[in-house]
């Protein structure tokens, strides 16, 4: 595992939890950055990415097949029911989850770090990347929560890795006419990339 990777996951977990920690009960229920979610949402959906990424370091260990989500709809349904929660559970649940899943990625054996598990779209991975998905989810959502932070105040080889991540992503999504237009300023607008990350 990229030493580097982990101290993302590890210090974005605690910006994010201190960024969290600026919140009254109340300005949990306000809107996040994201469409139709609450900044109770983008807790909950914290919390139970945690309880997902566990299970894939479980099915790292074992070698007995345990997928983030049992279904789209259910992973949905867990973020509901989550930020619907009275906030001090949700911030304790966001804490323990986030401790745990730290405990247990530290626990996995060499053998485990190279098993294969499948991301939520159905990508085969090496364990090595759940540190990674995790760095994301923090880095990402801490900014989503509108508490003040912002991608400039996030390690820089984080959003430089996250900035290539995502332009090949897009890139195979078909995209590539309209951001080299935008990019090389053919254009003044931004293309339309459809669903946030």
């Amino acid at each position: 595992m990229d030493g580097d990777v982990r101290t993302w996951m590890d210090e974005g977990t605690e910006r994010l939890l201190g960024a969290l920690g600026t919140l009254d009960d109340s300005d949990l229920r306000a809107p996040s950055r994201l469409p139709g979610w609450s900044r109770a949402h983008v807790v909950s959906h914290l919390h139970f990415n945690a309880e997902a990424l566990r299970r894939l370091a479980d099915w790292a260990r074992t070698g007995v097949e345990n997928p983030m989500y049992p279904s789209a709809q259910r992973r949905d349904a867990e973020i509901e029911e989550g930020a619907g929660l009275p906030p001090a559970e949700l911030r304790a649940l966001v804490r323990s989850s986030a401790a745990a899943l730290a405990r247990e990625l530290d626990d996995l054996s060499d053998d485990a770090w190279r098993r294969e598990v499948r991301t939520r779209q159905g990508a085969a991975i090496p364990a090595t990347r759940l540190p990674w998905m995790r760095a994301v989810e923090v880095a990402v959502h801490a900014v989503d929560l509108d508490a003040g932070i912002e991608f400039a105040d996030l390690p820089e080889g984080l959003v430089e890795t996250l900035a290539r991540e995502t332009l090949d992503a897009r890139l195979k999504q078909g995209h590539s006419p309209a951001l080299a237009a935008w990019l090389t300023g053919r254009s003044a607008t931004a293309p339309e990339l459809g669903p946030w990350l």
